[in-house]
């Protein structure tokens, strides 16, 4: 039975009264003390990302997303350093525990009468044996997407802090519109020199080097190009002084002038979504950004095999599965039938 009254508690009191419960089971067998250790531990890793003096009731299912993204990204120092990038993220099992964990916690909520519905049940991200934590939907809906490209796109007006030679405003522009826009993988954008960039009969060029060898030269869109502009002429040259060896002809740098890691593009996104109305945005990841490539082009009827090569994949089965549902696409479809339209008449 559910309460009848609801209980506005914040996110650290429903914890801490949730790991009294937890522990409190251990007496009577129902729970290990090394599971019930667990449980607490990862509530208040959830207590930490959430923010505790938020009120557990208005947690929304995005927020859960949000928080969940966030706990797969946090180093886990128990793991092998990853070069520069730092320790790599939770493992996947982990990130499934973590899940588990939360999951629990907002079931006792219901029951307890501390939220009124369990934001779990409109989380869209789920445990996946392989790869760990995944949104169900990757790709962002057209009016997130343009939010976020709309963000990075009035980047530099934003009010400049820090100082002047560590400023990114304009590689991270670029950064989200080359992920949004062309869906690329976040290896070949990293791996992206200047030179791979060139202009043919005044349209430009991005020479990408792909898996297996593969190689594509895909046009710009020409916001793109504008970006990629600005940034060369701006952005880059604040940095590019301090870059040596094989950094010095990296497209993306670092404020310290060396090639940007591949765990740093999310830090990006993220920093670029943080602009976005709260009503457009949903957390995304670099790949989530390539399905969104994909799903956009194919949904305004783009040519699937010259979508298959913008993203270079070798067959069109393959781009089957970056293709995603997108909400109202049917109905859209069948009130622009082709086959129910006038019929042109000759001039």
């Amino acid at each position: 039975m559910r309460p009848a009254q609801l209980e506005r508690v914040t996110v650290a009191e429903a914890a801490d009264r949730y790991v009294e419960l937890v522990r409190a089971r251990t007496l009577t067998g129902a729970l290990s003390p090394a599971t019930a250790e667990v449980y607490a531990r990862d509530v208040a890793t959830l207590v930490d990302l959430a923010g505790g003096e938020r009120v557990l009731d208005d947690l929304t299912g995005q927020d859960i997303d949000a928080v969940l993204l966030a706990f797969a990204r946090k180093p886990d120092g128990r793991r092998a350093h990853a070069g520069d990038g730092g320790a790599p993220g939770q493992s996947p099992s982990s990130q499934a525990r973590f899940r588990r964990s939360v999951s629990a916690l907002f079931k006792h909520a219901l029951l307890a009468g501390w939220v009124q519905l369990d934001p779990m049940t409109v989380s869209t991200i789920t445990a996946r044996e392989r790869g760990g934590l995944r949104p169900e939907r990757r790709a962002l809906t057209r009016e997130q997407a343009q939010g976020l490209i709309g963000a990075a796109r009035t980047l530099e007006e934003a009010p400049q802090q820090g100082r002047r030679d560590q400023r990114m405003e304009s590689r991270d522009a670029l950064i989200v519109l080359l992920l949004s826009t062309m869906g690329p993988r976040v290896s070949e954008l990293v791996r992206a020199n200047v030179e791979d960039f060139y202009t043919n009969d005044g349209v430009r060029y991005w020479r990408i080097f792909g898996k297996g060898g593969r190689t594509r030269d895909v046009p710009l869109p020409q916001a793109v190009a504008e970006a990629l502009d600005a940034y060369l002429g701006r952005g880059r040259p604040l940095v590019a002084e301090r870059a040596t060896g094989s950094d010095a002809k990296a497209l993306l740098l670092s404020w310290r002038g060396r090639r940007l890691a591949r765990g740093a593009v999310q830090g990006v996104i993220d920093r670029v979504q943080a602009r976005v109305d709260p009503a457009q945005r949903r957390s995304v990841t670099p790949h989530g950004l390539r399905h969104t490539t994909a799903t956009h082009l194919l949904a305004d009827a783009v040519d699937m095999d010259a979508v298959r090569r913008v993203l270079g994949h070798s067959d069109l089965s393959t781009l089957g599965r970056y293709r995603d549902e997108l909400p109202g696409e049917l109905e859209v479809a069948m009130r622009v039938h082709p086959l129910l339209r006038e019929p042109r008449r000759g001039g």
